[in-house]
């Protein structure tokens, strides 16, 4: 199976979850139509002050953290490969009195009209893992980016994709050898298990993710761990307090979430290696 095939399956699983997850308990829309901030205190704590600044929300699913985000002050654009999710997102946005425009792109290949737009670059909470090479992925959100702009990651921890879904054994390597291609009935947010979604994710390692982003002249300002996840979103999950949820057995002893925060001092080492390679022709010629 080739990328293109991946990419096909990945996106019509997630039409159909799009439509799942819209009325979801999960999700709870009904609470953020009647003002309920849904994001949780590790992505407020990272994305700090946003009033007045551009956003980029990559793979922001049917928008509800993005429109949250323009509530509190930001100038936003979702972004999502999924053709039901960014519909939903826009219903969503007239239906809350919000102004977020929505995209429909792909990550791994961002149209150049968004280069150099955005003060800020946020995607949180199973993103990355979609992706089978994060090099092109970085390379975009880099584009993106203001010279001085921050690039915020929230994502689960590529430990947790170690395990089996039951978390009773370790099932893949923790770096990025192999396809996972699995079917599950029901999702995180839909608690229909008469519904499969297949689905083919990669695991990315935290070295492969700080490489990418290194590659293309970006710099780590902040880097956080966590043993808890904010979403019940895992089988055998304890709750220890308000939103914050652990494995059953391996309580304490499993990093669940990571955070970093990155700054674009400059213009890409990608654009800088072209430029370079174009003065070299000329030179030649």
């Amino acid at each position: 199976m080739d990328n293109q095939q991946a990419f096909e399956i990945n996106r019509a699983s997630w039409n159909r979850r799009a439509s799942a997850h819209l009325h979801s308990d999960f999700y709870d829309t009904a609470g953020f139509l009647s003002g309920k901030n849904m994001l949780m205190p590790i992505e407020l704590e990272m994305l700090g002050d946003v009033s007045g600044k551009n956003l980029a929300h990559l793979q922001c699913h049917f928008g509800l953290d993005t429109l949250c985000i323009e509530r509190m002050g930001a100038f936003c654009t979702g972004i999502d490969f999924s053709e039901q999710a960014v519909k939903q997102a826009r219903e969503l946005a007239v239906q809350a009195g919000l102004k977020s425009e929505f995209r429909l792109h792909n990550v791994m290949d961002l149209p150049s009209d968004l280069n150099g737009k955005f003060d800020i670059v946020f995607t949180s909470y199973g993103t990355i893992g979609w992706l089978p090479d994060l090099s092109p992925w970085a390379e975009g959100v880099a584009r993106l980016m203001k010279t001085g702009a921050s690039f915020i990651l929230v994502e689960f921890h590529p430990a947790l994709w170690m395990f089996d879904n039951d978390f009773t054994q370790v099932a893949y390597s923790y770096f990025n050898k192999e396809t996972i291609v699995e079917t599950d009935m029901g999702s995180y947010a839909d608690t229909n298990k008469t519904n499969s979604y297949q689905s083919i994710t990669w695991n990315h390692s935290l070295a492969e993710v700080f490489t990418s982003l290194q590659n293309q002249g970006l710099q780590l300002s902040s880097f956080q761990e966590f043993d808890y996840s904010p979403y019940p979103c895992f089988n055998k999950v304890v709750e220890l307090g308000s939103n914050k949820f652990q494995i059953k057995g391996l309580e304490g002893k499993l990093p669940l979430v990571y955070a970093c925060k990155w700054t674009k001092v400059g213009s890409n080492l990608s654009s800088l290696r072209k430029s370079t390679s174009k003065q070299e022709e000329d030179r030649k010629e």
